[in-house]
């Protein structure tokens, strides 16, 4: 009796008067993946639909099938996720990272990156030396888009001088723009599955190398041993070693572990010095990539506030223990709880095109799994974060695959058969949920 009464009091104070439980609790998803993809289907483009757009109606649902509650209670509610300290602390890590980002390229530090990965390429290691190019630059600015925006003219200009197909050198670049995606310390989509699954950049960081530094190094090889019959050297001009310094620091301080919003006021603070010592930027235009920064992080703050809202309603109307009981319920250890983790930001991803988005979408979900299965967080942000960009590098109506492709002038569809690094990152990865490496994290 005295079970049964604890029983009844804790669904009382979790679901009051509001769960609905089954697929209709999980209908704001549902709303929000139908959505996008048929207004994106009719559009004729994945881009051309707004997420924060659909993110609104599928949020207005969630409040109207809460039921038991008045109008002002339910917005109460939604406002709880929306406002929870961990959705707040990952938007003001997303402003503080905006605004480093646009600092350094107002003071010159990408172009600096640049110069220096192309004056030290190897002439007989030409695949290579591409290959860890990007991934040095995409792990320094913390974006793949940008990377791609600056080495794949270049690497498309290499390949005709030297007679390559277009869509080969223009996979090598794209493959180590997602390396450094994933990991690094700046990149969306590391900040956003560190925050969901409560763990440490650093941390994250380093259960996600060892899955992700085998692939790389399995690729570089095959690069070497491809372009070993290619004779080319780039010219560059000379590098500005001094606005190395803010990506350096920036890695630095990372690993060592420091928080990682101290980390990018360090950062922002060093492009700033850097900019007004070398009187290459005025107060006023500091001000500007400043607010340019953070302007252009807007559309996925609001997202991830509207992500925060709807999710709360979804829990609240006790959706994601159906959807967790609905994944686990044939599941039996932590192999098949890591293994519903990937397959559900996987398919996120697949509907949305949009990697951080899909994170922020499923993190909650993941979260749940990780503490019903006692899996190490690290781990679960570790393949949320793997996941999401290895189905983002292989989509062809993915935002990277159309830059990649407008730039070099061919079609998306022809670079992905040559993409040998997500390919590798996918088999590793599941080879690391299948046989539990690194084991401590598993």
């Amino acid at each position: 009796m005295r079970e049964l009464s604890r029983r009844m009091r804790e669904g009382m104070e979790r679901y009051e008067g509001t769960k609905v439980g089954g697929w209709l609790a999980l209908s704001p998803l549902l709303v929000f993946l139908g959505v996008y993809l048929l207004s994106s289907v009719l559009a004729g483009d994945f881009y051309k639909i707004p997420v924060s757009s659909v993110f609104l109606i599928a949020s207005v649902w969630a409040v109207f099938i809460c039921r038991g509650k008045t109008i002002e209670e339910k917005i109460g509610v939604f406002s709880q996720g929306a406002g929870d300290k961990n959705v707040l602390l990952m938007i003001w890590i997303f402003v503080l990272a905006g605004a480093f980002a646009a600092t350094a390229k107002q003071i010159g530090a990408i172009d600096a990156t640049v110069n220096l990965t192309l004056r030290i390429l190897p002439g007989k290691l030409l695949y290579a030396g591409l290959f860890l190019a990007s991934c040095f630059i995409s792990m320094s600015v913390g974006t793949s888009v940008g990377t791609i925006v600056a080495l794949v003219p270049i690497a498309a200009g290499i390949a005709s001088e030297i007679g390559t197909g277009v869509p080969f050198i223009t996979a090598i670049i794209v493959g180590g723009a997602f390396f450094g995606d994933n990991l690094s310390f700046i990149s969306d989509t590391t900040i956003a599955a560190t925050r969901t699954q409560g763990c440490s950049m650093s941390d994250k960081f380093k259960a996600n190398l060892s899955i992700a530094a085998p692939a790389a190094a399995i690729v570089a090889a095959i690069y070497v041993f491809m372009g070993a019959s290619v004779s080319y050297s780039p010219e560059a001009e000379a590098v500005d070693w001094i606005l190395l310094v803010p990506y350096i620091l920036i890695i630095a301080l990372s690993i060592s572990g420091m928080n990682v919003s101290v980390v990018l006021l360090c950062g922002l603070a060093v492009n700033a010095l850097i900019g007004f010592l070398g009187t290459r930027v005025s107060w006023a235009d500091f001000l500007g990539a400043v607010g340019s920064g953070i302007s252009g992080m807007g559309d996925l703050i609001i997202v991830t506030l509207l992500a925060g809202g709807m999710l709360e309603v979804i829990r609240t109307c006790g959706g994601l223990d159906y959807i967790v009981g609905g994944l686990t319920r044939h599941v039996k250890g932590k192999r098949g709880a890591e293994l519903s983790i990937a397959g559900l930001v996987s398919l996120a991803n697949l509907c949305t095109a949009n990697n951080t988005i899909a994170i922020i979408t499923t993190g909650r979900i993941a979260r749940e799994l990780t503490k019903k299965y006692n899996l190490d967080p690290r781990k679960s942000a570790s393949i949320l974060d793997t996941f999401s960009c290895l189905v983002q590098g292989l989509i062809p109506y993915g935002a990277q695959l159309l830059m990649a492709s407008g730039l070099a002038g061919i079609s998306s569809v022809s670079i992905i058969s040559y993409l040998y690094y997500p390919f590798a990152l996918g088999i590793i990865a599941l080879g690391a949920i299948l046989f539990r490496f690194p084991r401590r994290y598993s």
